[in-house]
């Protein structure tokens, strides 16, 4: 009987670069796996509220967001598992060399010779990102019409849910099939350093798409307003200018059209800088909300009937301390660090934002801000059912921010002062 390492010596070398793929994808998978079942091991046996948060998270919300939670991570488990199954099954039954030879016959339906391989390239990718679309789409349905429907998330119908899906894969295909094109012309062109050049070209097409991002093809998706005039918009200008931030606008983005979810960015380059707010952060926003959507043409009726009632939101104070956070990543640097960082690892980058948002915090802190930043990240824990209690190592590996008991004894010290 051969030994394994007698049979790997037996393999040709295209063999091996294929087993060791292969090899690969599935260590990775079984790592993330098996933090994951360390994680949800935390969901099933964390049944109370730790003593730490006792006095701020009752009961009922530790609950919802525990079951909530465990949910979500069952259903990556079988997810990322189908996911690891197909790729898996694409590769040992040819499914790449088979989608290259359909875009080449269809390319050379088009008129484009086999020289033309730039044409069958951009084919490929079109029926790849299909495929991909087409068969993820089971998975996204049960998602939002299940798990984020059970919890209270979802505000969306099915309608909206299939037309939103088409103008993603639409808008997708208009920015990807051009710069692809452009990439592979790059690599063709630059002969020895064609790496330089294109991880040049990347680095200017992310730069591009963060710059247009906000203003061209997040309102293709949904609804940007103008925050207007009141207390909320001038403590925001005034708090930007305190600390010389650019600000030249603030907008609403009216995210409780598709999830209860609730978020806040800012985006832009240079004195060119802007805020948007999701609805679903404003405490007092529901009835400037109904306001603004009275009366519009264009929008269908299923998605309005949708739209439930607000979650609880934050108030003006919390809000502001939401957007000190925000404004003390672009003070201290972190934007262009992680642009920088991302160019190299994955994991580094997940390590230094969770020192970006200590340092955030603490700017927050220097702002005056600590108290209504303590309440706020615990008025966005409980409106996102995010569970407080994590796997240390699981924690380590994905969550980009620090967990929130973390966050809130960095700020407690400098509320209690």
């Amino acid at each position: 009987m051969a030994l394994p390492g007698e049979l790997w010596a037996e393999l040709t070398m295209e063999k091996r670069i294929f087993c060791s793929v292969l090899l690969f994808s599935w260590a990775v998978y079984l790592w993330e796996a098996f933090l994951a079942r360390r994680q949800r091991k935390v969901y099933r046996t964390t049944t109370h509220v730790p003593w730490e948060l006792g006095q701020i998270m009752d009961s009922e919300t530790f609950e919802k967001s525990r079951l909530y939670q465990l949910d979500k991570s069952t259903f990556s488990f079988w997810s990322g598992l189908y996911s690891e199954l197909e790729g898996t099954m694409i590769l040992l039954c040819g499914g790449i060399p088979f989608l290259w030879n359909v875009s080449g016959q269809i390319s050379g339906r088009a008129g484009f010779e086999p020289e033309y391989e730039i044409a069958q390239s951009l084919v490929f990718l079109l029926l790849a990102t299909l495929f991909s679309a087409v068969t993820g789409l089971p998975w996204s349905l049960y998602n939002t019409f299940v798990i984020e429907e059970k919890h209270g998330f979802n505000q969306q119908t099915l309608g909206f849910f299939f037309k939103d899906a088409i103008k993603k894969f639409i808008v997708t295909q208009c920015i990807l099939l051009p710069v692809t094109a452009l990439l592979l012309y790059i690599i063709k062109i630059g002969g020895d350093y064609f790496f330089i050049y294109a991880w040049l070209f990347t680095l200017v097409v992310s730069l591009v798409l963060v710059t247009i991002y906000a203003d061209y093809i997040a309102p293709l998706f949904d609804k940007f307003i103008p925050l207007p005039e009141g207390e909320l918009k001038q403590a925001i200008e005034m708090m930007a200018k305190s600390i010389d931030f650019p600000l030249t606008k603030v907008y609403v983005v009216e995210g409780s059209k598709r999830s209860s979810h609730s978020n806040a960015y800012f985006y832009g380059f240079f004195k060119n800088k802007r805020i948007v707010l999701f609805d679903t952060l404003l405490e007092d926003y529901c009835a400037l909300n109904k306001e603004h959507s009275e009366g519009e043409d264009g929008e269908d009726d299923d998605t309005k009937s949708k739209v439930k009632n607000k979650k609880q939101g934050c108030k003006n104070e919390e809000v502001l301390a939401v957007l000190g956070h925000e404004l003390g990543h672009w003070k201290l640097g972190h934007t262009i660090k992680n642009i920088v960082i991302s160019q190299v690892l994955s994991f580094c980058l997940t390590v230094l934002s969770r020192r970006f948002e200590f340092q955030a915090d603490a700017f927050a802190k220097e702002l005056g801000k600590a108290k209504d930043l303590y309440s706020a990240l615990i008025k966005l824990n409980k409106d996102n059912l995010g569970f407080p209690v994590s796997d240390w190592i699981f924690s380590m590996w994905h969550y980009s921010h620090p967990p929130l008991l973390e966050r809130l004894q960095a700020l407690k010290d400098a509320k209690q002062d």
